[in-house]
């Protein structure tokens, strides 16, 4: 095991050991990813769900019914090496334990979504800051008024992850992301929140409010939370998700999503 997957690997054990907070900045150089769990039945609505709408809900793997683990990181557990998960019951969050061994049942599929914290060390190198870095704070996230194209028993509105860059390190922002479409990609939306029906950048729905620089810029990428919006929107029987900002580091290198 080399030193860098080491990093993952011990990341992982922390968590599984009760480590709960956000991991943006965790493991660098290792693809981070969502999670949502489903029944089998409404596994091809999910399925399709993300087919239709890739720029939120980008998927780098889908489990076997009953199955917590992952080609993306292999021996490692989908129950317990997570930060900090959320249990739903039609559509109601129920539980936000840091492992659901106890709630979990033989007919999940697991959808494993590209996440926006696997291209941050790209704008990182590339001169961009990270304000919620910078402040060790998880990254704010807003449920807009754009709907997702609904698929089966499934609709919702897009969600969408900020950060506020300087207008000189614009253009890297977006050129970095849009090489890495399988991880969101570039910006849904830059300037103006009123444009995504965001009415209040303080008020994020999930994750914490960032301070920006004085000429700072609001940049918005689709976020991988967008699937917790649309099981609060069409209810479910019942679903495991990550909680928002505390995601499933795998073994995948950053690079290997990389479009060259």
């Amino acid at each position: 095991m080399t030193a860098e997957k080491t990093g993952a690997a011990m990341a992982r054990a922390a968590f599984r050991a009760g480590e709960s907070g956000p991991t943006a900045g965790r493991a660098r150089g290792f693809t981070q990813a969502n999670l949502v769990s489903v029944p089998a039945d409404w596994a091809y609505d999910m399925l399709l769900f993300c087919q239709r709408n890739p720029k939120p809900c980008p998927v780098l793997d889908v489990t076997d019914a009953g199955s917590w683990s992952t080609p993306l990181a292999p021996g490692a557990d989908l129950r317990t090496d997570l930060p900090r998960y959320r249990v739903w019951e039609h559509g109601e969050l129920t539980d936000e334990p840091t492992d659901v061994v106890g709630r979990w049942r033989g007919d999940l599929v697991s959808f494993l979504i590209g996440c926006s914290f696997t291209f941050e060390w790209a704008l990182a190198d590339a001169g961009v800051p990270l304000r919620h870095v910078e402040q060790g704070r998880n990254v704010p996230m807003y449920v807009t008024a754009r709907p997702c194209r609904p698929a089966g028993r499934l609709r919702g509105p897009m969600v969408v992850s900020m950060r506020p860059v300087p207008p000189g390190a614009l253009a890297a922002a977006i050129r970095e992301s849009a090489l890495m479409p399988a991880v969101h990609g570039s910006p849904v939306h830059c300037g103006d929140p009123a444009g995504l029906g965001i009415e209040d950048l303080a008020r994020p729905d999930f994750g914490d409010p960032v301070a920006a620089g004085p000429d700072d810029i609001p940049v918005f990428w689709a976020c991988g939370v967008t699937p917790q919006a649309v099981v609060m929107a069409s209810r479910p029987p019942f679903a495991i998700t990550h909680a928002p900002g505390r995601m499933f580091i795998t073994d995948a290198r950053d690079e290997q999503y990389r479009v060259t």
